[in-house]
């Protein structure tokens, strides 16, 4: 499931890859031009990405547009990709799904709706 991996790889070699390390906490909006893998936490919302990885310790609170979205982590969110969603074996899922092609994997976990959160 590695970003690098042929499967997830979106562009050429110049395309752009940012990373959200494990220990990284960021929180807002997060346009992303190339391709992204998170491995940290994101309280906001992503968009304009090309490739979008949430990786199995990644997570992610808010809504994603992409070209292709990988889930090995957990969103809470609504996703929309103009190509491919695949939510992988270890990935969860809460929200709604748009794209033209959607894979779910054995032992995903994927809800329609987001939660509601009570203050």
């Amino acid at each position: 499931m590695g970003l690098f991996d042929k499967k997830t790889r979106a562009g050429g070699p110049d395309e752009m890859v940012t990373v959200v390390g494990a220990e990284a906490f960021i929180q807002g909006v997060l346009n992303a031009k190339g391709s992204l893998r998170v491995d940290g936490r994101i309280e906001g919302a992503v968009s304009e990405g090309r490739t979008v990885v949430v990786g199995p310790g990644g997570q992610v609170s808010g809504d994603i547009a992409a070209e292709h979205v990988v889930v090995g982590g957990t969103v809470s969110g609504n996703i929309t990709a103009s190509g491919q969603v695949e939510i992988l074996a270890s990935g969860r899922v809460q929200g709604d799904v748009k794209t033209p092609r959607l894979t779910v994997e054995d032992g995903a976990e994927f809800f329609k709706d987001v939660p509601e959160v009570h203050d």
